[in-house]
């Protein structure tokens, strides 16, 4: 028990110091360690597992409405980025630049791709020459490196793993078809993946993306109230196509230019799950995600039947979960410490008294909620209880979103709010970015994190200024 103790102790209670507690997680299960380039981190087995588990299932859904994985190069030449001078302006601050190869000085500077807009440009323009050609619906998995002056594991750092997907299409309206429908596909993971809910909607023109007509974002609020900018879809229109003459040959026999999409999530998403569902004892994992779905925990494991019990159950659930026997000889109340810090989804404890009765205790991560079940239906009831505790998890952190929602109709209220009660706040705006720097400026950070796709009309007139309002806008402060 004093290591079980020790353990827990470890982490910094989330209510007394919330960044102290996230870093703590980090390091305490195991997901990642800082290394030696400033900015950059290294994910460790337990953390790289997870992305896995995301990259799988989130692979499989963009396969599923048709797109495909391709890979391009990690340097662009500057003269390729310079084509599109938005998208450059927007990105110049954090770009790193190579400028020597081996012993020789560079004749042009290469760029480490901060993203691939323009690579996939430039290969759109060699192979799109008809309207047959469309759409091209691509992804790439990779890394992508943007020099940021503030790092923290998994939520801003240096380097970081992502999907970015980028797609072509004849028509502009497919291609806003294709940017809602990618959006659509991160919300549903989230939902059912991640146990994550979301406000969901259109950028401002401030906050939209470099280069893109409109950008679309999924924002769930982490416990503390603060939104994370989970991902974004983005449609771009022709900009990108005139700017590097992609053309193709119409149904009408004319030269046109097609529209494009760009779409991604990263990482971060890991923040996310820690944000959102931690708590004071580590991890609490969603089981889809989850590298160990089940931790199988010997009690008594010295005596006669006990192990061999206990490995005859995890070759019956390794058919269905992903398991892991822990047989060292730790101490039992070690092990379950040590698994709850991990956020296993569940945990099985098998004694001497339990096989004689034909019976083990199942314990749930997100409650710790027990029960005595029968070995006769495991597999059943293992099933049944992994999904009472996504859906637990998803209320739980919908709950949380919902009350810490407010809405403010004066400019008094709303600095109140922002000041006082973190989390969403929902007001009308005019539409002018001069209230947005303003709300910004005055609240110390509080930003518009989007239109939402179903607007409530709250008043008739900006909670900033008091002029005619054009939209009900969510705000609130970000990672």
């Amino acid at each position: 028990m004093a290591q079980n103790k020790k353990m827990v102790e470890a982490i910094t209670s989330r209510d007394e110091d919330f960044a102290k507690w996230y870093t703590d997680i980090v390091k305490k299960a195991e997901l990642c360690d800082y290394s030696g380039v400033k900015g950059c981190m290294i994910f460790r087995p337990y953390g790289y597992a997870i992305w896995e588990k995301i990259q799988k299932d989130m692979d499989r859904r963009f396969k599923e409405t048709g797109h495909e994985n391709v890979y391009m190069p990690m340097l662009i030449p500057e003269s390729l980025l310079q084509k599109e001078k938005d998208h450059v302006e927007g990105f110049a601050p954090e770009v790193a630049w190579v400028t020597q190869g081996g012993s020789e000085k560079l004749t042009e500077r290469l760029c480490v791709r901060p993203t691939s807009e323009v690579l996939f440009c430039e290969h759109y323009k060699n192979v799109i020459n008809s309207y047959r050609d469309l759409p091209k619906l691509y992804n790439q998995w990779c890394s992508v490196m943007r020099w940021e002056k503030t790092t923290r594991p998994f939520l801003r750092t240096s380097e970081f793993l992502w999907q970015e997907g980028h797609t072509m299409h004849e028509t502009a309206e497919e291609a806003q078809e294709e940017t809602l429908r990618m959006l659509k596909v991160y919300e549903d993971f989230y939902r059912e993946t991640l146990a994550i809910p979301a406000v969901v909607g259109k950028k401002t023109r401030k906050e939209t993306f470099a280069g893109a007509e409109a950008t679309y974002t999924i924002e769930p609020m982490m416990h503390n109230g603060v939104a994370l900018q989970g991902g974004t879809s983005h449609y771009f229109g022709d900009g990108f196509a005139k700017a590097f003459d992609i053309t193709f040959t119409g149904r009408d026999n004319k030269l046109q230019y097609p529209h494009q999409t760009s779409w991604g999530v990263s990482t971060r998403m890991i923040g996310a799950i820690i944000m959102v569902h931690g708590d004071d004892d580590g991890l609490v994992l969603p089981p889809k995600i989850s590298p160990i779905q089940v931790a199988i925990i010997p009690v008594a494991q010295h005596k006669e039947g006990v192990l061999d019990k206990a490995n005859e159950l995890k070759n019956r659930l390794a058919k269905q979960y992903r398991v892991k026997l822990d047989d060292s000889d730790n101490s039992p109340g070690w092990k379950f410490a040590q698994y709850e810090m991990k956020g296993v989804p569940v945990r099985v404890e098998i004694g001497p008294k339990d096989i004689e009765k034909n019976q083990c205790v199942i314990v749930r991560r997100d409650n710790r909620e027990k029960q005595f079940v029968s070995l006769d239906n495991l597999e059943e009831t293992i099933a049944l209880t992994l999904e009472q505790v996504h859906q637990a998890m998803y209320d739980k952190a919908l709950a949380n979103m919902q009350e810490k929602t407010y809405t403010a109709l004066t400019f008094d209220e709303f600095v109140d709010t922002a000041k006082n009660r973190p989390g969403f706040i929902k007001a009308m705006w005019c539409g002018d970015v001069e209230c947005e720097d303003k709300i910004k400026d005055v609240t110390n950070g509080v930003k518009s994190r989007c239109i939402p796709f179903e607007e409530e009309h709250l008043s008739d007139v900006c909670v900033c200024c008091g002029r005619p309002a054009k939209h009900q806008v969510f705000w609130g402060k970000q990672y």
